[in-house]
């Protein structure tokens, strides 16, 4: 990224001339609201763009105000320094989605980007601010974007919630990760973020429905809940909550009743090391089935990773360990695995 290492050339100069564009264009909504009604989406860009350069003339920003449009950002500069962003809504509010938090499409060289907002709705108006001013959330479309809000508070933006100021933000090599972190410290238990993920792991274009899996897919996956969810061995009424939210936003599955890749009912037999175990429960019996493919999971998942599933450190010379121990200690909250030591069979099946 190229980083002018000018000050605010001509800002007070450039402030009059956001300033009079404003004004003009409220006195032509008083005019002609039926005209200026029509200046939706992108038709109001050429509008503000020949306005501005009318009211440039005389000044030092004469000859240098041009329009870029297309998927360009910001839609419009000035003496190659300033930007203006044009919004619109036809509703009767100050708030829309706004740019993409990677600004990939930011102009070269543009420093300073104000914020010009046509609201289309009665009565018309017209507002201007400084762009970092007015974004007050991320939300996600199909990629993290700027919610805008016209009348944000001093003190409300994004920025202030992340105690990162906007240039500073869009200079990192990764300005999702801050955004990432503060999301997730706001999250309640249950609560997860979709799409904003802080792996690198790739997530599929396309939403599956469990019934259209493979039998070697659906087992797949459930070994790798088995080794990142230790709840679904307990008996807490929420222990498929988590599970759930993953299967969507880190495998792009829906399924309508996670509950039911767990509880088949019944109880069997199982023989580790020459003893037999009488009365499993059929959850633990899949488990043990299970034990080779979910160690072979819990060692190719980092530590860290893990440590985030488990919401507890763990590290690599531990993590297995700490795998069994929490496994046993959910499982001491099922009445029907009560008599079973499950620290020991597991113990016995993977050492």
């Amino acid at each position: 990224m190229v980083v002018s290492v000018n000050s605010e050339p001509q800002k007070s100069e450039f402030n009059a001339l956001l300033n009079s564009t404003i004004a003009e264009l409220n006195a032509h909504a008083k005019k002609a609201p039926k005209e200026i009604e029509q200046l939706k989406g992108n038709k109001l860009e050429p509008y503000v763009c020949g306005l501005m350069s009318e009211l440039a003339q005389g000044t030092s920003f004469e000859g240098t105000i041009v329009e870029w449009g297309g998927q360009k950002f910001p839609d419009i500069v000035a003496n190659k320094f300033y930007g203006i962003e044009v919004k619109t809504t036809t509703k009767n509010h100050w708030k829309t989605t706004g740019n993409s938090v990677l600004e990939s499409t930011r102009i070269e060289d543009v420093e300073r980007i104000f914020m010009l907002f046509g609201k289309l709705g009665k009565p018309i108006e017209f507002r201007g601010r400084a762009y970092e001013e007015c974004l007050s959330e991320v939300v996600v479309t199909h990629s993290p974007r700027y919610l805008i809000d016209m009348n944000l508070e001093k003190g409300k933006t994004i920025f202030d919630k992340i105690n990162t100021s906007y240039d500073t933000l869009r200079k990192k090599k990764n300005p999702i990760k801050p955004i990432t972190d503060y999301y997730k410290s706001k999250l309640k238990p249950g609560q997860d973020l979709w799409w904003i993920q802080d792996t690198e792991k790739a997530s599929n274009l396309i939403i599956n429905i469990w019934s259209n899996l493979s039998l070697i897919e659906k087992q797949e996956i459930k070994n790798r809940a088995m080794a990142y969810f230790p709840e679904v061995f307990s008996n807490r009424g929420d222990k498929f909550a988590r599970l759930a939210i993953w299967l969507v936003t880190q495998e792009a599955v829906v399924c309508p009743n996670v509950r039911d890749l767990f509880t088949a009912g019944g109880k069997d037999d199982y023989l580790i090391k020459n003893k037999t175990y009488r009365n499993n429960p059929r959850v633990f019996v899949k488990l043990f089935d299970s034990i080779p493919f979910i160690l072979e999971i819990l060692i190719d998942t980092s530590a860290v990773e893990l440590s985030k599933y488990w919401k507890e450190k763990t590290t690599e010379k531990k993590k297995i360990l700490d795998w069994i121990d929490l496994v046993s200690r959910n499982s001491k909250s099922v009445q029907g695995a009560k008599h079973l030591d499950i620290k020991r069979m597991l113990t016995e099946l993977i050492f």
